[in-house]
């Protein structure tokens, strides 16, 4: 497996990450999802505070306790939440991010996390307070490094220029181009991209349309119409016809420079297996990727711009 630097850290990450959020609640399954990933080559996983609330980074950090100084590491905090009850709420402030983080680190059974990332944000945070937080932390060699989970160009633009951020977490897939926009930006600031959806909720599988759920049947997917999807995933396919679509789509979101990983959910063995193979694929050429741009939209953030 192919690794890629985070930012300007000492952080190489595998192309293909494990996003853990789908490892579901059955201790046995998500621990053989885990070790399938590493035997596969991923050396990054990716959690939050807040994915069945604690449980998840419970169940990781038990998998890699004997094997933690091979793995990258990131989690996420922000979701403020109260075990037992339903729903949560937003806290960035700094006393909940360096209280928080002692939770993190008692339930991942580990002394530092490799990558901290602030779980969203507004424009309306008190986002140098916030920076202030993450810097102390760093500082006590309780964390190695930020960054942020965020498809606001608001707030990213305003961490571009405050913090020492290595990364930023967007939703990137053919189906939303809506990040690429931005990349220019982020690259001037060294800072990466960590693609998380790069298969567009399965709809850039080989999952026939027809098995969608009909949410998307009903209202497409982002500004895709249903038909217009149909055509689409029609077009992607012409276009790499000597590739799978699950291959397609993860070439396009690593053919770009600023993506660091793809940070890839599987519930089961088989698509965790379609994923690192898929990485491990000839890159795409320029007349694949050529046809891709023309096969889907290039879409633009409507809101959260300024």
């Amino acid at each position: 497996m192919k690794k890629r630097r985070l930012g300007t850290s000492e952080l190489y990450v595998s192309e293909i990450g494990l996003g853990c959020m789908s490892l579901g609640r059955d201790e046995k399954h998500a621990r053989s999802l885990i070790d399938q990933a590493l035997e596969l080559g991923i050396n990054f996983l990716d959690t939050a505070d807040l994915y069945d609330q604690g449980l998840n980074e419970e169940f990781v950090g038990r998998a890699l306790k004997s094997r933690r100084n091979d793995i990258i590491l990131a989690t996420k905090v922000g979701n403020r939440f109260e075990v037992g009850k339903d729903g949560w709420w937003w806290d960035p402030s700094k006393k909940y991010i360096k209280e928080e983080v002692k939770e993190s680190l008692r339930r991942l059974g580990t002394d530092y996390i490799d990558l901290y990332q602030l779980h969203g944000g507004t424009i309306d945070d008190p986002i140098d307070e916030t920076i202030e937080a993450f810097e102390e932390l760093k500082q006590e060699g309780v964390i190695r490094y930020y960054g942020i989970s965020s498809i606001r160009p608001n707030v990213i633009k305003e961490w571009l220029k405050r913090s020492n951020i290595v990364s930023i977490m967007m939703q990137y897939s053919l189906l939303d181009r809506r990040p690429e926009e931005w990349f220019s930006l982020i690259q001037e600031h060294n800072v990466s991209v960590i693609a998380r959806g790069p298969l567009a909720q399965g709809l850039l599988t080989e999952r026939p349309l027809k098995k969608a759920s009909e949410r998307v049947k009903n209202n497409g997917y982002l500004d895709y119409t249903f038909d217009e999807l149909k055509e689409a995933l029609h077009s992607i396919d012409s276009a790499c016809p000597d590739r799978t679509r699950t291959e397609t789509a993860i070439k396009y979101v690593l053919h770009q420079r600023v993506v660091a990983s793809c940070i890839a959910g599987a519930s089961k063995q088989e698509q965790l297996l379609e994923n690192v193979q898929a990485a491990k694929a000839k890159d795409l050429l320029e007349e694949e990727y050529e046809a891709l741009i023309n096969a889907t939209k290039q879409s633009l953030y409507t809101i959260h711009r300024d």
